[in-house]
Order: C-alpha cells, then sequence, then structure tokens
C-alpha cells in the first residue's frame, strides 16, 4: 500500500545550493549576539541551506530553559538579511505558527512531541490553511508509524504541499550510545509508502552526543536520505540546551566534507546488468526461503495438534534454550549478526506459537461443541 500525499518535490521549493541539504543552527536561541554570530560562521562555510533554530523549547521538566520566545523571531530575521539563509523554526501550537508566519520564517517543523499527540497537529493544521509554507514532520517519541503518517496526511490536508519529514530516532527503555534509537526499518517504511517524501535525517539527536554523529549522518545518506539536521553552536560548552550534541561551525564545515555521497541509481549499463543478475539471485533465495518456513510451519501445526491431544503445553523453554543456541551458533559461523539472528529467530518463534495457540483453542471449542452435541442428545 502506498500513501496518497500531494506532495511537490524538494528541489522544487527549496534551493539547495550544496549536497547534501544541510539545515543547521543552534538548539535553541539564547542572545542575539550568539545567534548572529553562529549564522555568519555557518554561512561562511558555505555548506549550510537553512538556518535553525529553537524559540519554543518544550522541556521534559519545568524549570529548564524553555526558550527565548517571540524576540527570537526578530534575531532570525536579522541572521537572515545578514546571511542570505532562509530560516526554519519549530512550532507546537497555532499561536507559535502565526507568530512564524508574521515574522517571515520560511519553514516550519513539527516537533517529535507534537507528532505524537493527533490533537496538537490538527490544531497546527488549522492554523496552516490557507498557507503556501514548507512543513516537516519529526517523527513522534516513540516507534509508532501510524503517528508519524497520520501527522503527514493531517498537515497534507490543510493544503501544504510543500511537505517532509525529519528522522530523529525514538525513545527505547533498553540502554545504548544513542540518545534516540535510529531504527532505520521506520525511516524505510516511510520511504517505501511514499517514495516521493523528503526525508531529512536528525543525528544530533539520535546520537545526544557529537562523537557520533558523523557515523549516523554518512548511514542517513547512504539510505538515501534527501538532508540533515545538525545543531551548531558557536560555543557549545556554554549551550543553554543539549550542549554535548551540538557541533560548531568549524566543526560541521569538516563533518560535511568528509560527506561520500551517493546517487540513488547509476546509467552505467554493466553495473545495472551485474545488479540485475544480483538481484535475481536475490529472489530466488528469497523464494526459497518462503518455501521453507511455509514448510516450516506445516510441521509446526503437526506439532500443536500433537501436543492438543497429548495434553502438553504449548511453550516449552528448554525446547526454545536449545533452538536458540545451536542456530546462534550457525549463524556466527556465517558472518550473520548475532542480533539479526535472534530477532529473526524471535519472529518466528512467535508465529510458532501463535499458530500452536490457534489448533489448542480449536481443539477446545470443537470439544465445546461435541459436549453440547452430546447433551442434547442425552437429554
Amino acid at each position: 500500500m502506498k500513501l496518497n500525499l500531494n506532495i511537490q518535490p524538494l528541489n522544487s521549493w527549496l534551493n539547495v545550493k550544496n549536497e547534501p541539504l544541510i539545515i543547521s543552527g543552534p538548539c535553541s536561541a539564547e542572545t542575539e549576539e550568539q545567534l548572529l554570530s553562529t549564522a555568519h560562521l555557518l554561512a561562511a562555510t558555505g555548506k549550510v541551506s537553512v538556518l535553525r533554530a529553537g524559540i519554543w523549547k518544550p522541556r521534559t521538566r519545568p524549570g529548564e530553559f524553555e526558550g527565548i520566545g517571540s524576540i527570537g523571531l526578530e534575531w532570525l530575521n536579522k541572521a537572515k538579511e545578514q546571511t542570505g539563509l532562509p530560516t526554519a523554526v519549530e512550532v507546537a501550537t497555532a499561536k507559535h505558527v502565526e507568530e512564524a508566519l508574521a515574522a517571515g520564517v520560511d519553514i516550519l517543523w513539527v516537533g517529535a512531541r507534537s507528532t505524537a499527540n493527533p490533537f496538537t497537529v490538527q490544531e497546527i493544521a488549522d492554523a496552516l490553511k490557507g498557507v503556501d509554507i514548507p512543513v516537516l514532520v519529526k517523527n513522534p517519541v516513540n516507534p509508532d508509524l501510524s503517528l508519524w503518517v497520520g501527522a503527514l496526511e493531517r498537515i497534507n490536508n490543510a493544503g501544504i504541499t510543500k511537505l517532509g519529514a525529519i528522522h530523529r530516532g525514538f525513545s527505547s527503555f533498553e540502554k545504548s550510545s544513542f540518545r534516540n534509537e535510529p531504527m532505520w526499518e521506520l525511516a524505510i517504511q516511510l520511504k517505501t509508502l511514499c517514495p516521493g517524501l523528503p526525508i531529512i535525517n536528525d543525528p544530533s539527536h539520535i546520537c545526544g552526543n557529537r562523537e557520533l554523529i558523523p557515523y549516523i549522518a554518512q548511514k542517513a545518506l547512504d539510505l538515501d536520505m534527501q538532508g540533515l539536521m545538525i545543531e551548531s553552536h558557536i560555543d557549545p560548552s556554554v549551550a543553554w540546551t543539549d550542549a554535548k550534541q551540538q557541533v560548531t561551525p568549524a566543526a560541521l564545515a569538516e563533518l560535511a566534507e568528509r560527506f561520500s555521497l551517493r546517487k540513488p541509481e547509476s546509467k552505467n549499463e554493466e553495473f545495472t546488468d551485474k545488479l540485475a543478475d544480483l538481484r535475481k539471485q536475490i529472489d530466488k533465495i528469497d523464494d526459497l526461503m518462503i518455501q521453507k518456513l511455509g514448510e516450516r510451519m506445516a510441521i509446526v501445526e503437526k506439532i500443536g495438534q500433537y501436543k492438543r491431544d497429548n495434553n502438553v503445553t504449548i511453550l516449552q523453554v528448554n525446547r526454545w534454550d536449545e533452538i536458540m543456541q545451536k542456530r546462534s551458533a550457525f549463524a556466527k559461523a556465517l558472518n550473520l549478526d548475532l542480533n539479526f539472528t535472534e530477532r529473526f529467530l524471535e519472529l518466528v518463534h512467535g508465529e510458532s506459537i501463535r499458530k500452536q495457540t490457534e489448533i489448542m483453542n480449536a481443539g477446545k471449542a470443537e470439544k465445546g461443541i461435541a459436549a453440547e452435541a452430546h447433551t442434547e442428545v442425552k437429554a
């Protein structure tokens, strides 16, 4: 199924002077001097296409710096006049939209917390009706593709055709090196649903620290994302918010120089023919995998019937441990990633449990019908 969005291509509404597209600026506009100085340094790199800054900052807990407020829009305007960079800000209410539009902001984005709340998104969408302005929608805090899609649809239904998404990672209970887990598969699913939708990666919020930004940024570009939103501050060590994930303009320029840019397609006939041949091989293997999974599930059904008839539980932990140990060792010998192997086995095992549960419940239902029929005959 494809996502039916009425959107314009990125290059028709944003003049990208450099590749890749980089949206950059401080996490928060703190002072006029801080914002203007950062903007001038970013413009001087020749790598930045859009200046961003947080004006209203929804924080997790009260008492933290929650943005300089509307006066920051005046500073952004001054920065645009002096550098020529178009500007972008986050909006979380209809009032934010009205003030940003009145101030001449060029691009708006909807934050992760807002995307998670359809009421908030609809309020923003209503405020955007009749307006022709680019809007970017960040993924929701939690890994919920439907919420992300729903927010994009609401904004698009308001008449916004200059529409894009921002992949900033997802909250997770698991501890890892990242502030927000990338969960690339969700961004890939969105891209599959709507191939024409521009997706911008936000490595700053995924990483939570500047050291990991190069890795995530390059991976995003390798996955054919249309650009990057990277937070930059003239002196990150004294930043009022998210100091660890911001880079200096000079560091950003150095980072951009090291990016490897790859094209989604090649016109080289030899490459195209070789790729087509390799894909045919993959298709054959995929067909074989599906066939073998079907055969496996047929045996699973027989096992479920046998367990039911002999009054044995579905889940047998020792057998599951044995499968995990043996299959993981075999996968390791084949140089398969351990996490991938475990996730795959858990998925197959979960489907096996589901099938056996159906068989167990069907058996109970059949016994119940038979008992009722026997009672009626006796009566």
